[in-house]
């Protein structure tokens, strides 16, 4: 009798034991964020949409429970992009099978009423949840509750609180941010008795990251965006996980987890971060196709030479022959560029036109101003001598004139700038092709 007593009770204490543990599901997380209209591969090599697309088919093949999310940001950065009004992007960005994004500041670049037609575009729903107008409501849905292999899934966006600095009010239009932890911690409270897990898809600075990771443990994952650098390693606290990649389509992050349904928590998480290009994979032809029609468009505008340059300019150095030459364009005495609207180098070698969009893909307009040398902000006077009685004309942009309180622009107020010119973008084309030789 003992012997057949001893078998039977270990196998009710195994039976109990499992019962006990956590019964938990796999979630796979395929994540992009700021992809600023990448659909060519950079000089580099990396990036390349048709790379990303391959790369998340891979990833998908045999995974049971994948969800593909994407942190904001799809336009603006290339010719294409500009001319189009950003609409390229999204079409192609449809090739993804994206599960759900959340709106970027760039989204707004060409003005807010292009955002509605993006919206109507894309075959995956842009989300956000504290980006309103004066009624309240928000410019997108707040939250998708999504399925992934039986697993409830609660998608909400967000953008950072930094969005009317980023953007001028024409731009903008009736849309303003609500305080964004605030704003996620209401709606994770709303969704989570629908779902098994909250997800945030946060478009924000990394302050308002680390403040959601703390302060909302609702949320128990953050697929971040925005700022253009990734993560080495995953941030985690209390058992919540926040991941970023590298922008313009030169990361997939993937994120592998075991999910709690009853606790909506995580058990285990594996992140991997795979690098994205022509030298890690084949592109996915039916997206390249895609591309190569949206680029055969421009080429013939953008891939016109228009001087030689003997060395690459990049930094400092780019930021100076920028200000030199809006201001010998406009008969100025000072130039100032802020170093945030210049978003590539210009090579050593040929220069054509579609360098010079690379580096202004934004359609800013110069202004100008006259003020007493005693009026400059230190921005503009750092590294020259200012007679502080003479008057000087001084030439920017409308992004800078219009935010030219923020430290990153002018770090001034009051500056007026009556008088509208062209196309800071335009300058330079024109600029660069009278130097012919740059040096």
């Amino acid at each position: 009798m003992r012997r057949r007593i001893l078998p039977r009770f270990f196998f009710l204490l195994a039976t109990v034991l499992i019962a006990a543990e956590p019964q938990s599901k796999p979630l796979t997380i395929l994540h992009f964020n700021d992809l600023h209209a990448q659909l060519e591969p950079k000089p580099d090599g990396t990036g390349g949409i048709a790379y990303l697309a391959a790369a998340i088919r891979r990833e998908k093949a045999g995974c049971r429970s994948c969800l593909v999310l994407c942190a904001g940001d799809f336009v603006q950065g290339t010719p294409v992009s500009t001319v189009f009004r950003g609409v390229p992007v999204i079409e192609v960005a449809n090739l993804l099978g994206i599960d759900a994004a959340t709106l970027g500041n760039h989204e707004y670049d060409y003005g807010w009423r292009m955002v509605s037609q993006y919206l109507r575009t894309a075959r995956f729903p842009f989300l956000v949840s504290n980006l309103v107008d004066a009624g309240g409501k928000t410019a997108a849905p707040p939250f998708k509750v999504l399925t992934a292999g039986g697993l409830r899934v609660a998608v909400i966006g967000a953008m950072t609180m930094d969005f009317r600095g980023l953007q001028t009010p024409d731009h903008i239009g009736p849309w303003h941010t609500l305080p964004v932890v605030e704003t996620v911690r209401r709606y994770a409270r709303q969704v989570r008795p629908r779902a098994d897990i909250v997800v945030l898809l946060g478009h924000l600075n990394p302050a308002e990251e680390d403040q959601v990771l703390r302060d909302v443990p609702e949320v128990a994952v953050t697929i971040g965006g925005h700022t253009h650098t990734g993560f080495t390693e995953p941030k985690s606290h209390d058992g919540r996980e926040m991941v970023r990649v590298r922008s313009s389509s030169g990361e997939l992050g993937r994120l592998d987890l075991q999910v709690n349904p009853a606790e909506k928590n995580i058990v285990t998480s594996k992140w991997t971060r795979i690098p994205i290009g022509k030298s890690s994979i084949q592109p996915a032809a039916d997206v390249a196709k895609a591309v190569a029609q949206w680029e055969a468009k421009v080429t013939g505008m953008m891939d016109v030479p228009i001087a030689e340059s003997r060395r690459a300019w990049s930094g400092a150095d780019l930021k100076a022959l920028i200000e030199r030459a809006i201001a010998e364009e406009t008969g100025s005495d000072i130039g100032f560029c802020n170093r945030g609207g210049i978003r590539a180098e210009l090579p050593q070698g040929t220069i054509l036109v579609r360098h010079v969009w690379a580096v202004f893909p934004f359609d800013n307009l110069t202004v100008k101003g006259k003020f007493r040398g005693s009026q400059l902000p230190a921005a503009v006077t750092a590294g020259r001598t200012i007679d502080p009685d003479r008057i000087y004309t001084l030439v920017t942009n409308d992004f800078t004139a219009a935010n030219q309180s923020q430290p990153s622009q002018l770090n001034s107020t009051g500056l007026e700038f009556p008088e509208i010119g062209p196309l800071q973008r335009d300058l330079l084309v024109e600029w660069v092709k009278k130097k012919k030789i740059l040096e």
